[in-house]
């Protein structure tokens, strides 16, 4: 049995849920982080039974600069040492940027990138003097070409994902290994709540959480930098740096406002 630490934000729902069950099953202890405090602890009462691991929660909004650096304060109080980073939490709005909430926006971003890479920078510190870590960023699909209607979501995971390949390089022989998960529209609450868009991507065709979870658990493993599920996806990533970036975007856009 592992007494491994594995930290997930974004751990009541969806992907970090999912990434809670696998972790779980291979007896790593938990450190579950997202803003529904009930909901949370309701999800490691039944790690906990099932599993016989050991499970923190915390609850907080980590738009906020502030409650990162609680996050912190209470794993160091804790005396946690976090072996396996999954910086999960993540969000987005669907419309015109000039139509969008701009105050809501711009905690997506903070969430997004800001708070992302904070906390990366806090639990990597530790993880390089002990010569032992893993971290895994979730970014999207959507950070491999320019999305329209969701321009600064995408251009948040372009973020993600570029700073995890430049960390990843940076921290080479260090004992610690950094890697992006980009998968494609997925069932999570992001896209069940731009459901009642009526936009078809964020209805037909929506990965399994579980299936992101696994395939990101796997390469993290394996050590991969880039992780993509599904072989579509895949070949779909490669190719966008083949075509005229104009093409993309405007084919992007359209896929975006499919309707069913």
């Amino acid at each position: 049995m592992t007494t491994e630490t594995v930290l997930i934000t974004g751990a009541s729902k969806g992907i970090g849920l999912e990434f809670a069950n696998i972790f779980a099953e291979h007896r790593y202890n938990l450190v579950l982080v997202a803003r529904d405090a009930n909901l949370l602890e309701q999800q490691a009462e039944l790690l906990i039974t099932k599993y016989g691991i050991e499970v923190n929660t915390f609850a907080g909004d980590l738009s906020s600069q502030t409650t990162v650096e609680r996050l912190y304060q209470y794993i160091k109080k804790e005396g946690i040492d976090i072996d396996i980073l999954i910086n999960n939490a993540g969000s987005g709005g669907l419309g015109l940027m000039t139509e969008l909430d701009i105050k809501k926006e711009m905690e997506y971003l903070q969430l997004n990138m800001i708070s992302l890479t904070y906390l990366t920078r806090l639990i990597a510190d530790n993880m390089v003097k002990r010569k032992h870590g893993k971290i895994l960023n979730v970014a999207s699909t959507a950070a491999f070409q320019p999305t329209p209607r969701m321009s600064m979501y995408g251009a948040s995971k372009s973020y993600v994902l570029f700073f995890t390949e430049a960390i990843a390089e940076e921290l080479k022989g260090t004992g610690v290994q950094v890697c992006a998960l980009c998968p494609p529209s997925t069932k999570t609450p992001l896209t069940e709540g731009l459901a009642d868009t009526g936009t078809k991507i964020f209805i037909k065709n929506l990965m399994d959480p579980k299936i992101v979870a696994r395939c990101g658990f796997e390469g993290l493993m394996k050590n991969k930098t880039v992780i993509i599920p599904g072989f579509k996806n895949k070949l779909m990533a490669k190719s966008v740096g083949l075509l005229p970036r104009k093409w993309v975007t405007i084919y992007t856009r359209k896929l975006i406002e499919q309707k069913v």
